[in-house]
């Protein structure tokens, strides 16, 4: 969990120093998209979330 935490520090560092503020949300976009394919994998929701793309 620490790694992760340490990751998601560098990733801000980096939007903040290089002022690439237009990347948060694309970044937090494609986070989001892959977490409900990992949770959704094999369930009722699943259809639904290939009709996104």
């Amino acid at each position: 969990m620490e790694a992760f935490l340490d990751l998601v520090k560098d990733m801000w560092d980096f939007l903040k120093v290089r002022k690439k503020y237009w990347l948060a949300p694309l970044i937090f976009t494609i986070v989001f998209m892959g977490t409900l394919i990992v949770f959704t994998q094999g369930s009722v929701i699943a259809p639904f979330i290939y009709s996104i793309f």
